[in-house]
């Protein structure tokens, strides 16, 4: 079974909060063989962001798979700038899976 997984950027009215918090939701799959795990670029792309990570446990969908999110929580002003996020889904000791989100590519109004 493929995984899918997407990321969800930080909403307008969050930001005004001061805060931007990054979801990546991944699906069809089992929580125990899957990890997922952040990795955040500044503009330049030369160093990381660190952010605080935080998991749900899986739940299970009709299909007998489990769908899961990981969250990634940034200040509004780390978020600011951030040039890219990546959400890399790995299974064991291989890495399938990544989902970039540009910070450009989400500016809901």
């Amino acid at each position: 079974a493929t995984l899918g997984h997407h990321v969800l950027g930080p909403s307008n009215k969050e930001l005004e909060q001061g805060k931007a918090t990054l979801m990546c939701v991944a699906n069809k799959g089992f929580p125990s063989d899957w990890s997922l795990s952040w990795k955040t670029s500044d503009s330049s792309g030369s160093s990381s962001i660190r952010g605080e990570e935080s998991r749900t446990p899986g739940v299970l969908q009709n299909d007998g798979l489990y769908s899961w999110s990981s969250t990634l929580t940034l200040t509004a002003d780390q978020w600011g700038k951030v040039g890219s996020v990546t959400c890399e889904a790995t299974q064991g000791s291989q890495s399938l899976v990544s989902e970039i989100l540009r910070r450009d590519q989400c500016s809901q109004s």
